[in-house]
């Protein structure tokens, strides 16, 4: 069950098909990001969010993920703090991602 700042893999789904203009923030490594990534995602490590914060649009809802979802959680609640109040976690991170949506996406 997902909490108002979180977001399941079937929802960010649905919201992707139905075209909503959402941002995804992948806060992984720059390695995990050469091995696998969310299409469309964009890339700012977990260490970089609140100096790299002004490039992303806050009126857009905003979807953090990492490998599990333990490290996008510190990336929303930074961002949450930083006056985000559209910005989730995605629950289980791109491993569940692969799972549930786009097996095509290796997992590690």
């Amino acid at each position: 069950m997902a909490t108002e700042w979180e977001i399941l893999p079937d929802e960010l789904a649905a919201k992707r098909k139905a075209g909503e203009p959402l941002v995804l923030v992948d806060c992984r490594e720059a390695n995990e990001w050469q091995f696998n990534r969310i299409e469309g995602a964009v890339h700012i490590p977990l260490m970089q969010i609140a100096q790299r914060a002004n490039e992303l649009d806050a009126s857009r809802e905003i979807v953090v993920y990492c490998h599990s979802g333990n490290r996008s959680a510190t990336a929303v609640h930074f961002l949450r703090q930083m006056g985000f109040s559209r910005v989730r976690n995605l629950l289980g991170g791109i491993d569940a991602w692969s799972i549930r949506i786009d097996p095509k996406v290796p997992r590690y």
